[in-house]
């Protein structure tokens, strides 16, 4: 309605503008009526909901977690829907963030779209920009904003009081996920609207966490199948498989959607339950490049008791306290002790059975690492000592040195401490992944379990904790068992 209207004030239409916003139905009418998007063929067209965003639109809460096949339109619509509250809201603050810079940028591309197809009146009235740039707009006649950036961006909404929060391909944020959805959740006003959606990759990380935990916060779970797409079809299958036909029976596929299917699992292989979820479940299960075993992972995972006893607030969890006569090892892999660093990790095994007794996982600089393992090494019968020796390493073995009740190891070249090289790396994995395979009840961590479904081969070969995770507790057990089986020799 033009602004200084005599029906009614500015005040009175905002107020009704946001209370119709919480009406689905509005929503989509009015993305339908004011905001245009970029088809498939490069077009400008209106931003007719399909079903994934009518369906979202329908179930929405003030918390929302979607997992999605690609390319359902998600991130539009959610941007369209923030886009719309932010003009119609004054002192609104939306922040999308995305998990790459390209990808936030991409983001912000259509939001600014978006708004320069308005009508003129919105433009040039309450929805006039102030400042503009490439990550962020101002719309200074109402006092609010709008902004899209990178999860790798260390203070990403910090500093803010979010009214929005919309967190893309959140299963794909580099670094600590976790910690950077803790900080942007600390910024949500506690009204504020927050979804967090993206595909599946691997049945780890904050993501998977998130997911599993979502009714515990009382979030709205939602989840897309790829053949809600009405793009997603291909050559009619005239002779499909019993899985086929069940699958049509189901969910209502029809042939050409099974020939999509087909066309997925040539193109993309094992990956395709992740970049085209059709379960829920299963989707999380079969993404990723785990690699140890998956399989025997879950089945072990799935009948972990707790620890007999925590302590030092639970970074130290005990299952087997010392016996007197058994022989122990104690090994550690070191780390600066900085609040985003990665953990300190201690694993505890019985030499002879390889039995893991107790694990330490901790924030610790090299002097205080020393203390409690001497510690550990003492309450189990004093037990050798294994450090990894490479970067903080040599610090702790430094603090060590002068204590000569304790037994330290020495690798095969004479030197205190385990050395870390490419060669005796990998080797040490096998080993593990062999143990973890075959012996699993040797392992009695679910943080230890955690790690190793999170620890993935990357692109360039190496095998190492996926983005947004830590792989501290799986180096040390790696290197215990590497060591029990070097001394066996």
């Amino acid at each position: 309605m033009p602004r200084g209207g005599t029906r009614r004030t500015d005040a009175e239409e905002f107020a009704e503008a946001k209370r119709r916003l919480n009406s689905a139905s509005t929503v989509v009418e009015a993305a339908a009526r004011l905001l245009v998007v970029r088809d498939k063929r490069g077009m400008l067209v209106p931003l007719v909901a399909n079903r994934a965003q009518r369906e979202f639109e329908h179930r929405r809460g003030r918390e929302n977690i979607v997992l999605k096949a690609r390319q359902m339109g998600l991130s539009t619509w959610v941007a369209g829907r923030f886009l719309l509250k932010t003009l119609l809201v004054p002192g609104t603050v939306t922040v999308q963030v995305a998990h790459t810079r390209e990808a936030a940028e991409g983001l912000f591309r259509i939001v600014q779209r978006m708004w320069e197809n308005l009508p003129v009146r919105v433009q040039t009235g309450y929805g006039r920009r102030g400042r503009a740039n490439v990550s962020e707009m101002s719309f200074p006649e109402i006092d609010s904003e709008f902004r899209v950036v990178s999860a790798a961006e260390p203070n990403a909404g910090r500093g803010l009081t979010v009214t929005n929060l919309h967190c893309s391909e959140v299963s794909r944020w580099p670094g600590d996920a976790a910690a950077t959805l803790a900080g942007l959740r600390a910024a949500l006003a506690p009204d504020g609207e927050l979804v967090l959606e993206s595909t599946p990759n691997g049945a780890y990380g904050c993501f998977y966490q998130e997911w599993q935990s979502a009714s515990e916060r009382g979030a709205v779970r939602h989840f897309f199948p790829w053949w809600w797409e009405p793009g997603y079809v291909g050559h009619a299958v005239q002779d499909m498989s019993e899985e086929e036909q069940l699958l049509c029976e189901r969910e209502g596929l029809t042939a050409e959607q099974i020939g999509f299917r087909r066309s997925l699992a040539a193109r993309f292989g094992a990956m395709r339950s992740q970049e085209f979820a059709e379960d829920a479940v299963e989707c999380f299960r079969e993404s990723g490049s785990c690699v140890f075993d998956t399989a025997a992972l879950l089945a072990r995972q799935s009948v972990l008791a707790r620890p007999l006893t925590t302590r030092w607030n639970g970074a130290l969890q005990v299952w087997l306290p010392p016996v007197p006569g058994r022989e122990y090892l104690v090994t550690a892999d070191p780390a600066g002790g900085t609040a985003d660093g990665d953990f300190a990790a201690v694993q505890i095994v019985d030499t002879a059975t390889g039995v893991q007794c107790a694990e330490m996982q901790v924030r610790l600089t090299p002097r205080l690492l020393a203390e409690r393992v001497t510690a550990l090494a003492r309450e189990y019968n004093g037990a050798r000592v294994v450090i990894e020796r490479n970067n903080h390493g040599a610090a702790v073995l430094a603090y060590l040195e002068g204590d000569l009740r304790l037994r330290v190891y020495d690798g095969m070249d004479g030197a205190p401490g385990w050395l870390t090289t490419s060669s005796s790396r990998e080797r040490a994995l096998a080993r593990l992944g062999v143990l973890l395979a075959t012996c699993s009840e040797l392992f009695l961590s679910a943080r230890l379990f955690e790690e190793a479904r999170s620890f993935v081969q990357k692109a360039g070969g190496r095998a190492e904790a996926a983005a947004g995770t830590h792989d501290d507790l799986v180096m040390a057990m790696a290197i215990a068992h590497a060591v029990r089986e070097e001394e066996r020799r």
